[in-house]
């Protein structure tokens, strides 16, 4: 929420420097984001006046002006129709930086005269919309004086962060009541004026008091919708918002001013009255924004007789909305229901000033004085005559005292402060303290119900900064670790992953549906996404690692090796939310790049894929000797380019390979992709926890020994289910096997293939002898022919 210095000295009586106040709002919760003078832009521009105005000679629409900015006379060449002698207006000499043209004025010849800077509009400035003219100020305007000190344009803009449950600081003067109870001031209570109105009041009436319990109205006639006054006008500029009308202007400044909403109607637009109504199926309604929106049945609307011209509390029709010729108004001062109008702006993807305020909820005991207020103000600035006010319905103005006892603020907040400043605290922000502590707060903040939030509000205004910082007890004795297993394993795979050249992502754990289907679908979607796009939880860390891979390639990345270890969320048998611990990985773009040695760039494959799955399965302590490599990893997966990796027949530790090419172009992809998803909650839980201690290293006595064996066997033979065959033909002396060769073509018959292997042999106590070795060689014939390999000759 942004507001100016000027505007919050308004609600607060205060000497503190801008510094101070900054300070304050940050150490009270409330953020402060940025703050800006706009005044700093023009401080180059001068309050001048035209000495003379002579037609340029060689153009009829320009003049040569002879202009004083307090320096003597200066030649400038303009061609504002309002340009004349006499005139005081805002002069930029040059070097001065215009931010409307977004140029710097420099000393120029236009049509052979020569021109030494301009005299400027306020669009050109960027202060306001005009741009027919020159600015013209009064006649005793000091001419030579900065413009920006002349118009009270050096006014600091500041931006505060409001968390959502503080709904009472969505207006500047709920902002100085915070300041004003730290210390910083004196609260300026808002002057609510007695207008006295004539006659009955509109009609108005309610049908839908759940979604708008109250709907105060009063009308004004014979009004003129004409240029709001300039230091509103200067006020809403000042923080982003384009000044319209005299009675628009109005509404919006009282949303920032006291964060009160209202909506003004055209009486000649309506037929009838109006009524807070639920919407019915299929009804549409164009909003001031110029956009159509078809409303969903519940939806809480203000309507006549005839159409719907409000989404109450949100935005407001473009049919009834007020213009230059408005004469006749109703001013609505309404409360609606927090819950419904999140759930109709959220359906509708529609935020507005109103709906961040009415969703957060605004207080509802100030319609009376709300109206009061707007209506004076529409009086003063547009004439005309007020009704009566309408009241229909009844606000929920009432609150529930907390019982609260001043210790909570030591022992819950970590400070003791005295009883009667607590009590100075909790009334200065409001709250109404009997002398038995029964606490009730006051109705514009409806996020206080229990003495927890009470004790927040002690500490934040006495200051978190003076809670000491006290280390927790220490257990006697050896400390014991902290980590779980199950972080001590994520803490192992990250760091071999990050050893191994993978870069760590953080991706969100949220989907759009269509990725979520591409990896068989999400078992949960959330009833309030951030968008329609991140509903999903995720069943895969894959979309969010392809997502990031695909930025990173189009902005220029020629390798992207992308990991990452989170959560995949699921249901359980029972129906259930299920988390299991994922590991992700993406290999994109080229594994080596081009080179006079290598030749062209190489690009990942399954087998990249395959590496990086053993590797990390071996560093979480997965017995990877064991696993077997089986079938394809699913549909998301490229048929015969990818598999499991398995303890077992049924438990899938990893799946790997190269990812299907229509998956790929679901997310602007272009070439293969390689990918690992491991599945560390299905690794098998260690034995014998309680030595933690790995035993010493002990290299063997005796030298290995080394053989190696070429078998035919069917093509449909995995080489893995031969090298798990030969490596459990003698446990004892068969340390390892491993596939060197494959061969398909001459001297091999058809349908089948020549795998190779080498087997590491290990002697234990004394060296192999010829029988051992051909014994040893015989127990791995064995073993393989009972795969269907055939030992070539």
């Amino acid at each position: 929420m942004k507001f100016t210095l000027g505007w919050l000295k308004s609600h607060l009586a205060t000497d503190a420097s801008l510094d101070a106040i900054l300070d304050g709002l940050t150490r009270i919760g409330l953020e402060v984001e940025g703050v800006h003078n706009p005044g700093e832009a023009l401080a180059a521009f001068r309050v001048a006046r035209v000495l003379s105005a002579e037609r340029h000679p060689q153009a009829d629409k320009l003049q040569v002006l002879s202009v004083d900015a307090g320096d003597g006379p200066m030649q400038v060449v303009c061609g504002a129709p309002n340009a004349r002698a006499g005139l005081v207006g805002v002069f930029g000499a040059p070097g001065a930086y215009v931010p409307g043209l977004d140029v710097t004025l420099k000393v120029a010849a236009i049509r052979g005269v020569e021109s030494n800077g301009m005299m400027c509009s306020a669009r050109e400035l960027q202060i306001g919309e005009g741009h027919d003219g020159i600015i013209e100020l009064p006649d005793d305007a000091p001419v030579g004086t900065s413009y920006s000190d002349y118009a009270g344009l050096n006014d600091p803009v500041i931006d505060v962060s409001i968390t959502p449950n503080r709904q009472d600081c969505m207006g500047v003067h709920g902002i100085a009541r915070d300041l004003a109870a730290a210390g910083l001031g004196t609260l300026i209570a808002p002057e609510v004026p007695a207008v006295a109105g004539e006659g009955p009041g509109p009609d108005v009436r309610i049908e839908d008091a759940a979604g708008c319990p109250a709907f105060f109205a009063q009308a004004v006639s014979g009004l003129t919708n004409g240029e709001a006054p300039e230091w509103m006008r200067q006020r809403l500029t000042a923080i982003g918002q384009k000044p319209i009308s005299t009675l628009v202007d109005i509404t919006n400044y009282m949303t920032v001013d006291l964060g009160r909403p209202l909506h003004v109607y055209d009486t000649a637009k309506l037929s009838g009255g109006l009524v807070a109504r639920r919407a019915r199926a299929g009804e549409t309604v164009e909003a001031l924004n110029g956009k159509s929106y078809t409303l969903a049945e519940g939806m809480t609307v203000i309507a006549d007789d005839v159409a719907v011209h409000d989404i109450g509390g949100i935005m407001g029709g473009a049919h009834s909305g007020v213009s230059e010729t408005t004469r006749d108004v109703i001013i609505e001062c309404a409360y609606f229901a927090p819950e419904a109008i999140a759930r109709a702006g959220q359906a509708l993807s529609l935020t507005s000033e109103a709906r961040q305020r009415f969703e957060r909820g605004v207080d509802p005991a100030f319609l009376d004085d709300g109206l009061a207020i707007a209506t004076f103000l529409v009086l003063h600035y547009c004439g005309g005559t007020a009704s009566g006010v309408t009241r229909a319905g009844s606000p929920p103005t009432t609150m529930t005292a907390i019982r609260y006892a001043p210790s909570l603020a030591e022992t819950l907040g970590g400070l003791a402060v005295p009883a009667e400043r607590q009590r100075a605290i909790l009334e200065s922000l409001g709250f109404t303290v009997t002398d038995d502590w029964q606490v009730t707060p006051p109705t514009w903040r409806r996020d206080v119900d229990g003495a927890a939030d009470l004790v927040e509000e002690v500490i934040r205004i006495e200051g978190i900064d003076k809670v000491a910082t006290v280390p927790l007890p220490r257990a006697p004795g050896v400390a014991r670790p902290t980590a779980t297993a199950e972080q001590l394993l994520e803490r192992r795979v990250r760091r071999a992953a990050a050893a191994r050249g993978l870069d760590e992502a953080v991706t969100w754990s949220f989907l759009g549906a269509a990725q979520a289907a591409a990896f068989g679908g999400g078992a949960w979607t959330l009833a309030n996404p951030i968008s329609e796009d991140l509903k999903v939880m995720r069943p895969s860390l894959l979309p969010g690692l392809l997502s990031a891979a695909e930025r990173n390639l189009k902005r220029g990345l020629s390798a992207v090796r992308l990991f990452e270890i989170g959560r995949r969320y699921l249901k359980d048998d029972k129906g259930a939310s299920d988390e299991r611990i994922t590991l992700g990985l993406v290999l994109a773009g080229n594994r080596r790049e081009r080179g006079w040695r290598e030749g062209k760039a190489a690009a990942f494959d399954a087998y990249d894929a395959k590496a990086e799955a053993l590797a990390l399965l071996a560093a979480a302590g997965a017995p990877v000797d064991n696993l077997q490599v089986m079938g394809e990893a699913g549909e998301a997966w490229h048929p015969g380019q990818s598999g499991t990796l398995r303890l077992g027949p049924k438990t899938v530790l990893a799946r790997f390979g190269m990812l299907h090419p229509a998956l790929l172009k679901g997310f602007d992809l272009d070439g293969a992709v390689a990918a690992v998803e491991l599945y560390l909650d299905a690794l098998p839980a260690k034995r014998g926890t309680r030595n933690f201690m790995r035993p010493a290293f002990a290299p063997p006595a005796l030298q290995s020994v080394r053989r190696d064996f070429a078998f035919l066997v069917p093509e449909t033979l995995s080489a893995d289910a031969l090298v798990r065959a030969v490596r459990g033909a003698d446990k004892a002396a068969i340390v390892g096997a491993r596939v060197f060769d494959v061969f398909t073509g001459a001297g091999v018959e058809a349908g089948h293939k020549s795998v190779a292997i080498e087997v590491t042999l290990q002697p234990s106590d004394k060296s192999f002898t010829d029988e051992m070795l051909k014994g040893i060689a015989d127990k791995v014939v064995a073993a393989a022919a009972k795969q269907g390999a055939v030992l070539r000759g």
